[in-house]
């Protein structure tokens, strides 16, 4: 794959066109609906997890999906070192974890306490209890993407979704966290 080449300079009757803002971008991205994850892995003996909207189903032959993840980030090294992770999909009910776990500066040591979750079939990796599903992955590939990392695991296990009365999704629009009207 090659770097794309450096976009044309569009030019406004008054002559070049400044180029987007960080806020003006952020407000634009916003508007695209996204689903809530936590991406969660351990590594000597301490658990790393964060909440990530950046999760993408990529391929079914291999099994492969995508995140991104910020490169200052306490996960981005333990999760890059750990080669295995874990990605839990939140429910409506599930917004007080996706909240602490999307505080930055929150003491390491507490990453998932009180959060309850369990160890994942393959990896051990924790996974949140009643996620709408949950997948175990393995690095299969690693991007760099600006002030993020393209993170794509290849699946090695997938729990959920559960049967009978499954809550709605946790989504995020806009800079809040939303629900879906009820069904």
């Amino acid at each position: 794959m090659t770097a794309p080449a450096d976009p044309p300079q569009d030019r406004g009757p008054d002559g070049p066109a400044a180029a987007p803002g960080q806020e003006a971008f952020r407000q634009a991205v916003g508007q695209f609906v996204t689903g809530i994850t936590v991406v969660a892995t351990a590594t000597g003996g301490v658990t790393h997890a964060m909440t990530v909207s950046s999760f993408t189903s990529v391929s079914l032959d291999p099994l492969l999906i995508l995140v991104c993840v910020d490169r200052a980030a306490r996960l981005h090294d333990a999760v890059i070192s750990a080669g295995t992770w874990a990605v839990s999909i939140l429910s409506e009910e599930h917004e007080p974890t996706a909240r602490w776990l999307a505080t930055k500066g929150r003491p390491l040591d507490t990453s998932l306490n009180g959060h309850p979750h369990h160890p994942g079939p393959v990896t051990g990796h924790p996974i949140l209890d009643d996620a709408l599903a949950s997948l175990e992955c393995r690095t299969y590939a690693v991007h760099p993407g600006g002030d993020h990392t393209i993170l794509v695991g290849q699946v090695l296990s997938v729990t959920g979704p559960g049967s009978g009365d499954v809550p709605g999704p946790l989504l995020y629009h806009a800079g809040r966290y939303r629900r879906l009207p009820a069904r």
